[in-house]
């Protein structure tokens, strides 16, 4: 089978030149280890996670997922005679940008997941691309000179800045100082004993250097409210002769034979994004054909799902659940896996993912967070486990592998069980209508989590409506799963618990707004605010709801909540409403639940639309924005949020694991469905 890398992202000069839009749209890779690399389409540094080398540390003092930024950047220009042409841009604390080498960019556009840039002076043409190799801790830049109708002698000199510091955290710079060596064409920095970073270069001039390049401005971390500023030090230039049509680049790595030739290199990243797409066609039919959106989105996938060392021998597959800054969340990795491993083919490692998950249940509870340091997981979820309970019945359901299924069993049990007679934090069933209760005072247990200092935004402690659409879903698919395994008795305990939940959910039904409250029994009794989470009583596997209700839901949230990107999470009627993500910590963390839209709720969403209506190719429909935003914001992935208002200006995490394995599920289900259907009428 043919493949060709999807071309969806193509920039030209009305926005390369335009620093203000350069800089709007950035560029992320990942290596599947957890490691990065992520930047501006103007090449300049705007965030403290921008960086060419962003990767874990191991060792005795850091965790499984540390990730420093080791190597900052590539400052890269052409020497043409007496001439220096920058083809980089930096932002200075004075205010100042200089040099301004995005003015030099003809254009931009992504050869799959590769940013590629174009730069044109006065005549010669050249190409500049990045990619990281898949599985090492190793970056790739490489040059080549496209056109130069002169035959001018050109060379291209690069300086190399570096740094040692926690991705999340500020320059030290008496914490970097590193030990630099030269030999021929290779450039070692030797940070203690925690690392040593090689430059390589097949045919590269390599000089040391060791000076600090201070003052850094990085706009989009101010706009955070955060510190502002970063300084980086140069280690060493590496210059290149340029000849028309020829490669010149270099690797950085922690691993000490990369190798130098980029030419080979390259074609080892593509002939893997190539395989990333190819093997899925083979295994899932829907995606035997699809738009190039869709493949993009299927690329996007893999940078989330990484595999993480445990021990020197031992290695476990995980879900990132936004790059730059999340690292493993529970939650996040249940919600994702169905999209980002189903959808896609990757039945073997959500077999595995699974599993490793089994060990960590506790209390009949799944981990939410996973420290950066050796702590233990923090166990602050009310709905993680019941997503884990979905994301094992969507598994089942396209694999009924029994003796897997009989090894999780046991465990499944217990999140029951704890569920039904009580666990951390006052989670338990109340008797009375089978209805989950949660919360107390402080702590938020469900997705819409956001904490400043010690006020928790929007607690929601009492019945939550989508944590009790789990429970419900939980149950029948415990019945189910009793059923398939020969247990008839539990699957009838577990069909009779499932019926009174059913019965006890009708109580979330708003008769005033024809909707359903967000949460039941709170400390102020019943909250009524038109809020998404009731979309996930129409969209999960299993809904308590007839069909009535669930039409009466999914047109109150098209009405109020529905935009181009996602679910408003708060109605803009509503007092409280907060229109945009912006400010300082206080000011954004008060508005995530509030009012901002979602990208994750989208899919749901037309899962909930097409089980009211029959009509998929209009629920696919509703999906269409998101190719439009591919173009935009983390380039060739989706957001996390947006704004509340128009025009949904993109917020948050450039590229989200749940925002981009939803749209996927719902993409790859509303397909399945228009394939059974068209086979139906045959």
């Amino acid at each position: 089978m043919t493949c060709v890398l999807p071309q969806l992202v193509h920039l030209g000069r009305d926005v390369c030149n335009n620093l203000e839009q350069a800089e709007r749209r950035e560029w992320w890779l990942a290596n599947g280890l957890g490691g990065y690399a992520g930047g501006t389409v103007a090449g300049t540094l705007t965030r403290r996670y921008h960086g060419m080398l962003i990767t874990p540390l191991t060792g005795p003092h850091h965790g499984v997922l540390q990730r420093h930024l080791l190597f900052a950047k590539v400052d890269a220009e052409l020497l043409d005679g007496d001439r220096v042409i920058p083809l980089n841009t930096n932002r200075w604390g004075s205010g100042a940008i200089e040099p301004r080498g995005h003015l030099n960019i003809e254009s931009f556009h992504m050869d799959g997941r590769m940013p590629v840039w174009r730069y044109s002076f006065e005549g010669l043409l050249i190409e500049a691309r990045i990619w990281m190799e898949p599985g090492k801790p190793s970056s790739y830049m490489a040059w080549r000179l496209l056109d130069n109708p002169e035959d001018r002698e050109v060379y291209l000199r690069t300086r190399l800045l570096v740094n040692v510091r926690d991705h999340h955290g500020n320059t030290q710079t008496d914490q970097c100082t590193p030990e630099i060596t030269v030999y021929e064409n290779e450039l070692d920095v030797k940070q203690d004993d925690l690392y040593t970073l090689h430059f390589n270069s097949r045919c590269g001039q390599v000089e040391a250097a060791n000076y600090w390049v201070l003052d850094f401005d990085l706009p989009r971390e101010r706009e955070r409210g955060l510190a502002d500023r970063d300084s980086q030090l140069c280690v060493g230039h590496i210059t290149f002769p340029l000849h028309a049509g020829n490669w010149m680049g270099m690797v950085a790595s922690l691993v000490e034979d990369a190798s130098p030739y980029v030419m080979e290199a390259m074609d080892r990243f593509v002939a893997h994004e190539k395989m990333l797409l190819t093997q899925p066609k083979y295994i899932v039919p829907e995606l035997a054909d699809v738009p190039r959106w869709i493949n993009q989105l299927v690329m996007a996938a893999d940078s989330f799902v990484v595999n993480i060392a445990i021990n020197n021998t031992q290695e476990r597959t995980a879900i990132i659940a936004g790059y730059p800054w999340f690292g493993e969340w529970g939650r996040d990795t249940m919600i994702s896996l169905p999209g980002l491993l189903l959808a896609t083919g990757r039945y073997a490692q959500a077999r595995r993912l699974l599993s490793s998950y089994l060990p960590l249940v506790n209390c009949g509870m799944l981990p939410n967070y996973f420290p950066r340091d050796n702590d233990t997981p923090q166990y602050n979820t009310v709905d993680a486990a019941l997503w884990y309970i979905e994301a094992w019945r969507a598994y089942v359901e396209i694999h009924n592998e029994r003796q897997l299924l009989m090894d999780a069993w046991p465990k499944l049990q217990e999140i029951i069980q704890y569920y039904r007679d009580g666990t951390r934090y006052n989670i338990k069933m109340d008797e009375t209508d089978g209805l989950i209760y949660a919360g107390e005072a402080g702590v938020q247990l469900t997705w819409m989590d956001a904490k400043v200092g010690d006020t928790v935004i929007t607690p929601r402690i009492g019945k939550p409506v989508e944590v009790n659409a789990l429970w419900y879903n939980a149950l029948m698919t415990m019945a189910q799963f009793a059923q398939c395994l020969g247990h008839q008795e539990e699957s009838a305990t577990y069909a009779a618990m499932a019926a009174h939940t059913k019965k006890g959910f009708q109580r979330f039904i708003n008769v005033e707004h024809e909707c359903l409250h967000d949460v039941l029994d709170g400390p102020e009794g019943n909250d009524g605010r038109i809020r998404p989470n009731q979309i996930f009583a129409v969209s999960l596997h299993f809904s308590p709801l007839d069909a009535s209700a669930q039409c009466h839901i999914v047109e109150i949230c098209a009405s109020h909540l529905l935009t181009s990107f996602g679910l408003r999470t708060l109605d803009p009627n509503h007092p409280e409403y907060r229109p945009y993500y912006e400010g300082d910590v206080w000011a954004r963390d008060s508005a995530y639940h509030q009012g901002t839209v979602w990208a994750w709720l989208l899919g749901h969403y037309a899962l909930a639309e097409y089980r009211v209506s029959g009509d998929a190719n209009q629920a696919l429909l509703r999906l269409e924005p998101m190719q439009e935003h591919l173009n935009d914001a983390g380039l060739g992935t989706v957001s996390e949020i947006f704004d509340g208002d128009a025009p949904h200006t993109p917020r948050g995490c450039p590229a989200q694991a749940w925002s981009v394995a939803c749209t996927l599920e719902a993409w790859w289900k509303l397909q399945h469905a228009l394939r059974v259907n068209h086979q139906g009428g045959k």
